[in-house]
């Protein structure tokens, strides 16, 4: 049983959203950044870069408390408003190749903490505890976790008949992505999308396991404070934007290696050969086409390795991911990578044109070699879930990618 529940978001005014809306700090080059800040006095970067208006890089505490101060700037002079009545937010994102058509609600942390909200990978405690941080001091959240859904016939039904009318934003961006939103505030539309996620037995993180968890831990801590505590205040629950999984799209990420830990190209090659079938590749770019299957550039060359299943055994769900396999027989034994996280000799690249780059790279010296992967599907994601297990980091590169400052959920 899943909760959804709506919420009085603070967003722009109609005419100032397409200023406010930004992507993610850190998709902006350093001069990108610089432009926006100076030409842009309604971006949401102003809030979360809070020391651009005193010329001077702030951190902790006191970038924290400004950026309090700054969001509350941006209500009192009326670029922010805060809704009247409690809403869901559908949210729909399209561009050349892609569309998605989610909502923004309230997810509760008690589904996260009984495995109703799933997760698939390790939070790191510092991190949580630095978000967790944050969050109590600026008293809002503005950064969405996204999570999908098995696809639902109501709620489609309820989605399809609201976006016939007329949104309350409606804005294209440089970047040539399309933005709508509209508000779902009547009582029966409410009603019915809380009823049918009860039915649902699971939601699922996409992306934002370490927002998820702060939350978790934020109110937490609140809870212990609040001697009056009723399980109702606004920390219990945490802003998502839900999407259905038909409508959530997963792209690889490859993985590049600074050398081979000694060996040279023929030893790292017999190596290989233990848990490989390998094919050289000579019809030009080479990417693989179903799992299982691995492109390796290496020294000029591209090779395809196909897994010999007689040597790998399957154990579980993690054991059959793609990333987990070629951890455990190449970067691990032969190439000496154990943390995945840290390691500087290994780096990860994502996107449709990332195989011409690594092999760029590659060719450049900056990497000795690099491995690409078919993406990960959601039902890997869901099993591994399910399972209890954790994926290698760097395992997916999810889409859709929202802009920040459209719906902010006060704590």
């Amino acid at each position: 049983m899943a909760t959804v529940k709506p919420f009085k978001a603070i967003r722009p005014t109609k005419d100032k959203a397409f200023y406010v809306a930004s992507r993610s700090y850190e998709e902006y080059s350093k001069d990108e950044l610089q432009a926006v800040l100076k030409y842009n006095p309604f971006s949401f970067l102003h809030i979360i870069n809070p020391g651009f208006k005193f010329e001077k890089h702030i951190t902790g505490q006191e970038r924290f408390h400004l950026v309090r101060n700054r969001y509350l700037e941006f209500l009192e002079e009326n670029i922010f408003q805060k809704d009247d009545a409690p809403s869901f937010y559908l949210y729909q994102i399209v561009k050349e190749d892609f569309k998605s058509l989610g909502f923004f609600c309230a997810c509760s942390v008690e589904d996260y903490r009984n495995d109703v909200i799933k997760k698939h990978e390790d939070t790191l405690q510092e991190r949580e505890e630095l978000f967790a941080d944050y969050l109590d001091t600026v008293g809002f959240n503005a950064e969405p976790v996204l999570m999908t859904y098995a696809d639902n016939d109501e709620v489609n039904a309820i989605f399809q008949r609201k976006i016939k009318r007329v949104p309350e934003y409606d804005f294209t961006t440089v970047d040539r992505v399309n933005h709508k939103l509209w508000k779902i505030s009547y009582p029966e539309g409410i009603e019915k999308l809380e009823k049918a996620f009860a039915q649902m037995d699971a939601l699922y993180i996409a992306d934002g396991h370490h927002r998820s968890a702060s939350s978790d831990l934020l109110a937490k801590h609140l809870e212990k404070e609040n001697s009056s505590h009723n399980g109702q205040e606004p920390y219990n629950y945490f802003m998502a934007y839900l999407i259905p999984e038909s409508q959530m799209r997963i792209y690889e990420f490859n993985r590049m290696v600074k050398d081979l830990n000694g060996f040279s190209k023929k030893e790292f090659l017999i190596q290989l050969d233990e848990y490989f079938m390998i094919e050289k590749e000579t019809s030009g770019l080479c990417r693989p086409t179903k799992k299982h299957e691995f492109c390796m550039y290496l020294k000029d060359e591209f090779y395809k390795l196909h897994l010999r299943k007689t040597n790998y055994q399957f154990t579980d769900a993690l054991s059959e991911l793609d990333t987990q396999i070629l951890f455990k027989t190449i970067l691990e034994p032969i190439l000496g990578i154990k943390d995945l996280r840290n390691d500087k000799r290994i780096s990860y690249g994502y996107g449709k044109h990332n195989l011409i780059k690594m092999k760029e790279d590659v060719d450049k010296g900056k990497f000795e070699v690099g491995f690409s992967l078919v993406p990960t599907t959601v039902e890997e994601i869901k099993a591994i879930a399910d399972a209890g297990l954790v994926m290698p980091p760097k395992s997916t590169y999810i889409e859709p990618k929202l802009r920040s400052g459209l719906a902010i959920y006060e704590l």
